[in-house]
C-alpha cells in the first residue's frame, strides 16, 4: 500500500494596508474577502480596522500557508502624513485603492502608496479600481493604467458588491510578497 507523502506547508505572514481617499471602497473590499459579505451602507474607517486572513497559494513547487494581517486605513489625507508611520511600519504589500467613479481618487491613490514607501521602502503593491459594478468616469482606466505603470504593479477592476476580482487582487499581492521574500532569499516562514 502506497503512502501519500504531504508537503509541510512554510507560513508566511504579512501585514498589508489597503490605502486611498475617504469612501473609495477599502473597508468593503476587506469584508468582501474576508467574510464574503458586503453591505453598501457607508461607514467611514476612523483610524485603522485590522483584520486577519488565512489561506493556501503555491509559489513555484512551494507551498505557502499565508496569514495576512490586513490594515485598512482610514482615508483623510491630513491624517496620513501625521500617522504614516504608526500605520505603515513593518509594512509588507499595499493595495492602493480608486473609486472607477471618481478618477480623481485614482491618481490619488499614487500620494498614499509613496507614503507607504517612504516608511517601509519598496514593497510589492497592487492598484485597484473599485466599484466597477457602477459606470466609470471617463478617463478612469487611463489613470488605473498611469498609476499601475509608474510603480511597476499590477491592477485589477473591482467590485466588492459583485465580488469581481477580490480574491484575486488580495491573492496577486500575496503571492508578490511571497515572491519577493524569495528573491532576498527569505523564506516565507521567515516573516
Amino acid at each position: 500500500m502506497a503512502v501519500a507523502s504531504f508537503e509541510r506547508p512554510e507560513v508566511m505572514r504579512a501585514k498589508v494596508c489597503l490605502v486611498g481617499e475617504p469612501g473609495v471602497g477599502k473597508s468593503s473590499l476587506v469584508r468582501r474577502f474576508v467574510y464574503d459579505q458586503f453591505d453598501d451602507r457607508y461607514q467611514p474607517t476612523l483610524g485603522a480596522k485590522v483584520s486577519k486572513k488565512e489561506f493556501d497559494l503555491r509559489i513555484g513547487d512551494r507551498p505557502v500557508h499565508a496569514v495576512l494581517t490586513i490594515w485598512d486605513i482610514m482615508g483623510e489625507p491630513s491624517f496620513r502624513d501625521l500617522l504614516k508611520d504608526a500605520y505603515f511600519s513593518a509594512l509588507q504589500g499595499v493595495l492602493a485603492v480608486g473609486d472607477l467613479t471618481r478618477s480623481r481618487t485614482i491618481g490619488a491613490a499614487a500620494e498614499w502608496i509613496d507614503a507607504a514607501c517612504h516608511v517601509s521602502g519598496h514593497v510589492p503593491i497592487v492598484v485597484l479600481g473599485s466599484k466597477n459594478d457602477l459606470s466609470a468616469e471617463p478617463d478612469a482606466m487611463a489613470v488605473i493604467d498611469e498609476v499601475a505603470e509608474d510603480f511597476s504593479a499590477p491592477s485589477w477592476l473591482t467590485s466588492a458588491r459583485t465580488g469581481q476580482n477580490v480574491d484575486l487582487a488580495f491573492l496577486t499581492l500575496a503571492d508578490r510578497i511571497a515572491r519577493a521574500g524569495l528573491r532576498r532569499g527569505i523564506s516565507p516562514s521567515d516573516r
